[in-house]
């Protein structure tokens, strides 16, 4: 490899690294609050923005997330969930008709199935332990919804422009 792809890789990795640890300490400032969350948003964004490199940031945050609150059966959980809305923005983002509601639509609705991702480990204890497990989280679905779809609308917009730049502007 020669020096300029070094470099340029290098680069790389410290911004995925650097918008990982952004992700992590948005997530924590924002725990109090029940289910309201960046990450849903921060995930949107850098997909659109940095395409596949999206999954670097999100395993190194959810690496984050395991060394800061212990490796238990969520953080498993969130190896594929926030994956499976990295990938469903990719193929939305296709689309040339994306609009701000779309976006705040499709983030609402990821918001509203987390807690039925979220209890797909739990058939190992049969359809009722995951039946139980998604039907306790149902009002926390909704808040995540609610907030998914509030800050999609109002800041998918101004950070996909901030981080494009940012991105145009890495050589």
């Amino acid at each position: 490899m020669d020096r300029k792809n070094l470099l340029t890789q290098s680069r790389r990795v410290v911004l995925c690294a650097m918008l990982a640890a952004i992700m992590t300490a948005l997530q924590a400032a924002m725990a109090p609050l029940p289910n309201i969350e960046p990450v849903s948003l921060l995930i949107l964004v850098y997909a659109l923005v940095f395409g596949r490199d999206v999954f670097y940031i999100i395993y190194t945050f959810v690496l984050l997330e395991g060394l800061l609150y212990g490796f238990q059966l969520w953080w498993v959980t969130y190896l594929y969930i926030w994956s499976l809305w990295a990938l469903a923005v990719l193929l939305i983002g296709r689309r040339k008709d994306c609009g701000p509601l779309l976006w705040a639509a499709a983030s609402g609705a990821f918001g509203l199935s987390f807690g039925a991702l979220d209890a797909i480990p739990y058939l190992a204890g049969g359809p009722a332990a995951a039946f139980s497990r998604w039907a306790a989280g149902i009002p926390f679905d909704l808040l995540h919804c609610a907030g998914n779809f509030a800050l999609a609308l109002a800041l998918e917009g101004p950070l996909y422009r901030l981080l494009a730049k940012l991105r145009d502007s890495i050589p």
